[in-house]
């Protein structure tokens, strides 16, 4: 299957899947993250493949969700339009990341935003590149509830998570790494060969035993109310696009509220 918004490589049991739209900061419009879902799909089903690494082409991860595409298609859905189209795209397709049954690595460089942060931290593991920031500023930008998988919480711990949603701030690879959101911190240069080495440093155990390994591990954050938490979320996040803050970004423009100069890095 070709891809248009994709780049696929293969290297021995590693797939690594990156985002191919850098002249959009790889801005996740619905094609990509379709695209994506299959990618993803097919990966699965190879046997050759043990480990997948997720990553982006160009200076950034991820953007986010592509606000242009949103303003130019979605301004005007419906609350059932809207929430199916969300349900689908945005949660049920972060949750067949984070329920894979194999390992799999976000490379992270530059922007790590929204939507983005959204899709990196389904994923097991995060390297990043020293240029790497992380934030999801919609709380301020659209007068959303977060995006629509709070996963922050999870991986960053509760006050950390209002921090980052409370001001909108990025928190950069380095402090993300000090918190635990990040395994390993490389310079920009050595992102690809870092995280490759680490995948198939991974890829040589037996598959079985790490599907079994993933899911146990999921198993016991699920026990913990994971799962029943983002579900809640979801809803919640679908209910703030009735409010007044919502109403008036998408009346000034969806696309506009894209951060152009986000705030400088937590210290």
């Amino acid at each position: 299957m070709a891809f248009d918004t994709l780049a696929i490589e293969t290297h021995g049991a590693v797939r690594r899947i990156l985002l191919a739209r850098p002249a959009q900061r790889n801005a996740q419009n619905w094609q990509l993250l379709d695209e994506l879902m299959a990618a993803l799909d097919q990966a699965r089903t190879d046997d050759a493949i043990h480990a997948v690494v997720l990553g982006g082409q160009g200076e950034h991860f991820s953007a986010g969700h592509d606000l242009k595409q949103a303003q130019a298609e979605r301004a005007n859905f419906t609350v059932e339009q809207r929430w199916a189209f969300e349900e689908l795209r945005y949660f049920d397709y972060s949750m067949k990341i984070w329920d894979f049954p194999k390992p799999t690595i976000a490379q992270v460089q530059g922007a790590c935003v929204a939507g983005g942060f959204m899709i990196a931290n389904m994923c097991d593991l995060v390297v990043a590149g020293e240029s790497a920031y992380f934030s999801d500023p919609v709380g301020h930008t659209l007068g959303a509830a977060a995006t629509e998988v709070l996963i922050h919480p999870w991986v960053m711990g509760a006050r950390k998570a209002k921090e980052l949603l409370f001001t909108g701030a990025r928190m950069s690879a380095q402090e993300a790494q000090a918190i635990g959101m990040v395994n390993r911190v490389v310079p920009d240069a050595e992102l690809a060969d870092a995280t490759l080495a680490l995948a198939q440093q991974i890829a040589k155990a037996p598959p079985f035993g790490l599907r079994l390994i993933k899911r146990s591990i999921n198993r016991t954050l699920d026990a913990q109310g994971l799962r029943s938490a983002l579900a809640a979320h979801f809803d919640t996040h679908q209910l703030s696009h009735l409010s007044d803050g919502f109403l008036s970004a998408r009346d000034r423009g969806l696309a506009s509220a894209i951060q152009k100069n986000p705030a400088k890095a937590q210290q």
